[in-house]
């Protein structure tokens, strides 16, 4: 959920972090960006449970926050494709993290 009254001036740092990344999916969809750049319905298979809105949603959300860089090509049908940017490959090594601690759990579990 994305929160207006987040005052970046006085707010945690992690509160910030959870504010662009957090939530059920937009870890995951770093996750598999981390490999390559995909199409939106790539992505929505990589992702079987997701609806198709949540996804948009969800994409729309890492673009305007600067994570990720969707390219729209002249064709038909449609042709878009997500990557990260430069400020969304800055979250490769969290994301890597949260994979190897996510391992680890599911081994204890």
């Amino acid at each position: 959920m994305r929160h207006d009254s987040y005052d970046k001036n006085e707010g945690c740092p992690v509160e910030a972090t959870l504010e662009v990344i957090g939530g059920k999916w937009k870890g995951v969809i770093l996750y598999h960006l981390l490999e390559k750049t995909y199409r939106f319905g790539e992505l929505k298979r990589l992702m079987p449970v997701i609806t198709q809105r949540m996804l948009t949603k969800q994409l729309r959300e890492l673009e305007n926050d600067g994570i990720l860089h969707r390219e729209v090509f002249a064709e038909v049908p449609p042709k878009v494709e997500y990557s990260l940017t430069g400020r969304g490959e800055s979250l490769r090594p969290l994301i890597l993290m949260m994979r190897n601690w996510g391992r680890e759990h599911l081994q204890m579990v």
